[in-house]
């Protein structure tokens, strides 16, 4: 078999967040007078851990507020993530039958860690996962190949045998720097052209149609 492992990004992967997250900024931003964006602005905004999400959403003539405003998105991120977020149509399914063919997974993402991991475990707590990894100081946030080398390695997997889906240029470049097998999910924050351009090799449209590429290599 060609592939033995499956790495996901989270958000914009499994779980739709981006309703939540645009909520938690917007009221961050809002706190300290500053103007707010339209949720789906924050489709290009995210992606590179919440500390550039915030760069990039304060006005540059107000940086002095950059701290503040983190904190307070944080805050309320925190406690607050789960009110509009949900797993993508097709994402329970495709675990299942990725349990079912005894391959292992694992989650990767650029959220911090803690709420990295308050996610996947009240969201996806029916499946086991290797490895469930967020932010954490310390250590480089993807496209860094850093963690997700990691990974391969605990598991005993070569990288190239590793599938790594996710729906960012960020997600894209890491695989590729990690010699993975770059899958971009074309349900999630950005298109195919970001996608292809950045590394990808399969673009699927479900979750499901990852069981093609995948029955493909075991031919």
């Amino acid at each position: 078999m060609r592939f033995r492992a499956v790495i996901f990004d989270l958000d914009g992967t499994l779980a739709d967040t981006l309703s939540d997250i645009a909520e938690a900024m917007n009221r961050a931003l809002a706190a300290h007078d500053l103007p707010t964006l339209q949720p789906d602005a924050y489709r290009s905004l995210v992606g590179e851990g919440v500390e550039r999400l915030v760069e990039r959403s304060v006005p540059t003539d107000r940086s002095d507020l950059v701290g503040p405003v983190l904190e307070d998105l944080k805050r309320y991120y925190t406690a607050h993530m789960l009110d509009q977020t949900t797993a993508y149509p097709g994402i329970p399914e495709l675990l299942d039958q990725l349990t079912e063919r005894g391959l292992p997974m694992a989650v990767v993402s650029n959220k911090p860690e803690p709420a990295t991991r308050a996610m996947v475990e009240q969201m996806f707590d029916r499946w086991r996962f290797a490895a469930v990894v967020g932010g954490t100081d310390g250590v480089p946030l993807k496209p860094d190949p850093t963690v997700v080398l990691k990974i391969a390695n605990t598991l005993g997997v070569d990288p190239s045998a590793c599938v790594y889906l996710g729906d960012t240029m960020t997600d894209m470049q890491t695989a590729v720097a990690a010699g993975m097998y770059p899958v971009g999910v074309l349900w999630g924050f950005r298109d195919r052209d970001e996608l292809s351009a950045h590394g990808a090799k399969t673009l699927i449209a479900e979750p499901l149609d990852l069981l093609a590429l995948l029955d493909e290599s075991d031919v």
